[in-house]
């Protein structure tokens, strides 16, 4: 019987959980990585950056981490080190093409029309349809050529904090071009060698635009250059809850929320009514959980000094993937003066710096940086061909939860985090779900684990 051929888009964490998955079904994957080695978002990392998730929680299940490693939340460093060990250890890297970077993906089969009407994808809701095969044409990031590949299945490990940048959008003579000085994003900062890093900020007024994991790295890197003559300042619309650690009084917070128990407690997209009554009777117990965490970060943090409140609770924010820990000493900075917090709902840019609405004086700046996150939507869809995937990536205006929510499997639908109890670069789901019935499956897991 023919070998089935599995093309695998990234080799990240999840690539190479997916490669050394299908490895062991008997099955060809062929991983597809656009840059010169393996492990996604951590081969690029802020010098300061570290592992949001302890330890314990973020290793695979047949590789723990090494002895020599004793912290609980490594650095970037240890991070990639750990997982090049696993692939070296499994041998994956043998099947990862890297430098090459897919440029599109077709499917040559029955028309979209007829596959509209499939009840079943493949038609039969097999793992292989009979309907047809996947062409993925690549390109060879170094030379340029070109080549087209032909394979039975293929599994999207793209992630959503790389690729495309997400920049803010400006009136005409009021963005980056109104700006006499540097504008760049995160990743472009991320890109650079640590000891670049430092020299590229080291004199400058930087403006940091962000208040999630990037932004708070970015801008203590800045203030441990510049210090109190140069503060950066950290230019944000909205007060997040940023945690300090994940013992709010003391009780760990997977207690509290990443447990099977916790997702009673929220309503879910297609709940039946005894599960919507059961979520309505314990909504008080959920709202106490919820301020109980708060009054832990307030307890262990200046935020009302400062002005950092959230308006929004705890639970809406761990909801929706948004939860980031706080970098070690952080409001020390603020205290000293060598960060400066400051909310702007809304600003432009001007020849000096940046304006921001309801303020006389500009903000004078040398060099913005945004740290403001990714369009990962974008990037997914962007790589197919036929309009009816295109239209199923972009899902319904009406979503009850973002895109990166949502896995895409052509023929079934996988998390590919089987192995990693959890994962910095996505939600985490217990093992693989596979899911016959469509060609866009929404995976949810009892509550989405913070990136």
């Amino acid at each position: 019987m023919e070998t089935k051929k599995i093309a695998i888009v990234g080799a990240g964490i999840s690539g190479l959980l997916a490669c050394k998955y299908t490895l062991s079904k008997g099955l060809h994957p062929i991983v597809f990585e656009s840059q010169t080695g393996i492990g996604g978002v951590w081969t690029k990392t802020v010098e300061t950056t570290k592992l949001q998730t302890p330890k314990p929680a973020y290793q695979f299940s047949d590789f723990p981490w090494p002895d020599s490693v004793t912290e609980d939340f490594p650095d970037g460093r240890q991070v990639l080190e750990y997982v090049e060990s696993y692939a070296h250890r499994f041998d994956l890297i043998k099947h990862v093409k890297f430098g090459t970077r897919v440029l599109s993906i077709g499917y040559d089969g029955p028309p979209g029309e007829a596959m509209r009407s499939w009840s079943l994808w493949g038609g039969d809701g097999g793992p292989f349809g009979s309907g047809g095969k996947w062409k993925i044409r690549v390109q060879d990031c170094l030379s340029l050529e070109t080549e087209t590949y032909e394979v039975d299945f293929v599994i999207l490990c793209v992630g959503r904090f790389s690729g495309v940048p997400n920049i803010p959008e400006f009136p005409p003579n009021r963005g980056q071009e109104a700006f006499h000085g540097e504008v760049i994003h995160s990743m472009d900062y991320a890109a650079m060698d640590y000891q670049a890093a430092r020299e590229f900020v080291r004199g400058k007024r930087v403006v940091v635009v962000g208040l999630q994991k990037s932004a708070l790295d970015i801008a203590m890197e800045c203030s441990a250059v510049n210090g109190v003559e140069r503060p950066c300042t950290v230019l944000y619309r909205t007060e997040h809850w940023i945690v300090p650690d994940y013992l709010p009084w003391g009780v760990p917070l997977v207690l509290l929320y990443l447990n099977r128990f916790s997702e009673l407690l929220v309503h879910k997209p297609g709940e039946g009514f005894l599960l919507s009554l059961l979520a309505t009777l314990l909504s008080p117990l959920r709202w106490a959980v919820s301020k109980f965490v708060e009054s832990g970060i307030k307890r262990k943090l200046p935020l009302e000094k400062f002005g950092m409140v959230p308006k929004h609770s705890f639970l809406q924010q761990i909801s929706s993937c948004l939860v980031s820990r706080l970098p070690e000493k952080f409001y020390d900075r603020v205290e000293e003066g060598s960060i400066i917090l400051k909310k702007a709902p809304e600003f432009e840019f001007c020849k000096n710096g940046i304006s921001i609405d309801g303020e006389v004086e500009p903000l004078n700046s040398d060099l913005v940086i945004f740290a403001t996150g990714f369009r990962g939507e974008k990037k997914l869809i962007n790589l197919f061909e036929s309009q009816l995937f295109q239209d199923c990536l972009s899902g319904s205006p009406n979503s009850i939860v973002p895109l990166y929510s949502y896995w895409l499997k052509l023929n079934y639908v996988i998390t590919s985090n089987q192995g990693m109890h959890s994962s910095s670069d996505s939600p985490t789901s217990s093992d693989w779900v596979l899911g016959k019935h469509c060609k866009l499956v929404h995976v949810r897991d009892t509550v989405p684990v913070a990136s």
